[in-house]
């Protein structure tokens, strides 16, 4: 396991490919953290999620959760809603803000046939995870550490925990702690055309991020992690054996 990997920042997007919440503490649970990726945006044309993939607009927008628990989007020019006419207005086709679990079956997104091109004409559907709307079954938490991101602005990957220190990469396959939450680290995550787009906050759009990536590292950036027993985090908590 690495040395001294300790938790630097903590982020819930609570609608799928929308900015989110940097949090001081958060409650894990089998989703992952409270409120990540509950909601997302469904084209009514197509059916799919709509993710920053298709639209890329999407990332200048951002979603916050309510005292309440339910959530609401903040569009670019400062609207607050959940106006699903008023969000169409700003994504430029008709769409629809769904809660998990309100539809049967497993999501279904779009992704371009091929993530290194400077321009998109072909593009593939496929299923998304079952629950909260995450790619994949096997990520509902996502963990990357400072070393891997280097010079790189950690917000372009979306990490639910950026971890002070270096080597994520050790941990996969392990069992550890974190606060009070035990985690199983899976995978590494494979890594798309979003990580290349713009976002607030002046982030451009930059191709070369994920030709850097394949080339130096096969395609994966951070590792994916599952919440084997729940419980609470904060930043400054340090990552330990479980």
């Amino acid at each position: 396991m690495p040395d001294h990997l300790s938790v630097m920042e903590l982020w819930r997007y609570p609608v799928k490919s929308l900015q989110g919440e940097r949090l001081h503490s958060a409650e894990l649970g089998p989703e992952g953290i409270a409120g990540d990726r509950q909601w997302a945006l469904f084209d009514l044309e197509t059916g799919f999620g709509l993710t920053a993939r298709r639209a890329p607009d999407l990332l200048f927008g951002a979603a916050r959760l309510r005292p309440d628990g339910t959530v609401e989007v903040v569009l670019p020019d400062g609207t607050v809603t959940t106006d699903d006419e008023e969000i169409s207005g700003w994504v430029g086709r008709r769409v629809s803000l769904r809660p998990a679990g309100s539809a049967p079956g497993r999501p279904r997104y779009e992704s371009p046939d091929d993530d290194l091109a400077e321009t998109s004409t072909r593009w593939h559907d496929w299923q998304g995870a079952p629950g909260a709307f995450h790619d994949n079954a096997g990520a509902r938490l996502s963990l990357v550490t400072t070393g891997t991101l280097g010079t790189w602005d950690r917000r372009r990957f979306r990490a639910n925990v950026v971890l002070e220190g270096a080597g994520e990469g050790g941990l996969i396959g392990s069992q550890v702690r974190l606060g009070t939450a035990v985690l199983d680290v899976g995978d590494p995550i494979p890594r798309c055309v979003m990580v290349t787009r713009p976002q607030p906050g002046g982030i451009a759009r930059d191709t070369s991020v994920l030709k850097t990536i394949h080339r130096e590292r096969g395609g994966d950036l951070a590792v994916a992690a599952l919440v084997h027993r729940p419980g609470s985090v904060r930043t400054g908590d340090v990552l330990e054996p479980a």
